[in-house]
């Protein structure tokens, strides 16, 4: 098996969380709580954080505001006030030094406007450094069928095919004018796919013509998970993309860029063999907090 080239991690959480609004009038959406498998009360950023180490990945970037950096720092780079601390059984003394050591991996990056998905991305060019990556939403959280992490079943597909990888999942109809929808054709498994187009938040009709996958079921279509692993090519995609003002809903996204850069360089889909949670919105969250806690390791 190749190497493992993959060090850093993208997590953009710079949007202003507008579908929990109001109460990301006063806490950002990444930080609210989930109770994880453990027991343990953790910020939905942590768990993404967990996540992507879990794949051997070595640096996080998250992508912020500004005017957040203290609030995210607070968390992960600075102990309790030492009343509070002295208050804490010594079990979570212990915790708070384990996410003092999180923290060593976790650098902010800032972005100074909200100007979308894509841009968001496009603001860690620098942080990344003309290297592969990974790319994680800063909303969803997962969980794994198998020994091996989401994020790292993801990454060992990138390592065999040495492209582009995107993981994937089956979404109903009901749902898929909601999220980015992938095409294509099955490789040596129902779970490698050679994609041939992305869209995202297709209408119905559309996917039924143009995103029908063989061997799913009728009304079933593959949806984006929320874990890529991307060439820095796609940074050059979306400067273009940015330059020449290129905006869908007023924002610069990122499915329109993967789609070119799946036309110039070759993506293969990944079929992943777990779930994902979104708590973007007030029902999914509502769900998250209910399914989560109970999935075993």
């Amino acid at each position: 098996m190749p190497t493992n080239n993959i060090r850093k991690a993208i997590i953009p959480a710079a949007g202003f969380g507008t579908r929990l609004f109001p109460a990301t009038k006063i806490v950002k959406k990444e930080l609210f709580p989930i109770i994880d498998r453990d027991g343990r009360v953790k910020p939905i950023i942590q768990l993404i954080v967990e996540e992507a180490l879990s794949a051997g990945i070595e640096e996080i970037g998250i992508v912020v505001q500004e005017c957040d950096i203290e609030i995210f720092a607070n968390f992960f780079k600075t102990l309790p006030k030492s009343e509070l601390f002295n208050k804490l059984s010594p079990e979570n003394q212990e915790y708070s030094q384990y996410l003092q050591d999180l923290g060593e991996r976790v650098t902010f990056l800032t972005q100074t406007e909200q100007e979308g998905y894509g841009h968001a991305v496009y603001c860690a060019k620098e942080w990344v450094n003309d290297q592969p990556f990974m790319l994680l939403l800063g909303d969803h959280v997962y969980a794994s069928e198998t020994e091996t992490s989401c994020a790292g079943q993801i990454l060992a597909v990138y390592q065999q095919f040495q492209q582009s990888a995107i993981g994937l999942t089956i979404m109903s109809s009901e749902i898929i004018h909601k999220a980015g929808c992938v095409t294509g054709v099955w490789q040596d498994s129902d779970s490698i796919l050679s994609v041939t187009e992305i869209y995202e938040k297709p209408d119905l009709e559309y996917a039924r013509q143009h995103l029908r996958v063989e061997r799913l079921a009728a009304e079933q279509f593959l949806g984006i998970f929320g874990i890529y692993i991307l060439t820095p090519k796609i940074f050059d995609i979306l400067a273009e993309t940015i330059n020449q003002n290129i905006r869908q809903k007023g924002e610069f996204q990122l499915t329109s860029c993967l789609e070119i850069l799946r036309q110039e360089e070759g993506m293969t889909g990944y079929l992943v063999k777990g779930q994902y949670f979104d708590t973007g919105m007030p029902q999914f969250y509502r769900q998250t907090i209910i399914d989560f806690p109970s999935l075993s390791r």
